[in-house]
């Protein structure tokens, strides 16, 4: 039975002893961050837009 369940996300914190994880974790621990730092890039893209439009507004 525990083999239909969904194996659990590595987890991974900055500065972790990297010797521990096998070479799967390693690739999934990349492609993870990846895409969060994509995410986090998008988000600062947003902020960034909304700021310069309120600079742009307020220098009128």
């Amino acid at each position: 039975m525990d083999e239909d369940l969904p194996k659990p996300k590595p987890t991974y914190q900055l500065g972790q002893d990297l010797a521990l994880m096998s070479a799967d974790e390693l690739s999934e621990t990349i492609a993870a961050l990846r895409d969060e730092i994509a995410r986090l890039e998008t988000e600062l893209a947003a902020k960034s837009a909304s700021r310069n439009a309120a600079e742009a507004f307020f220098k009128r």
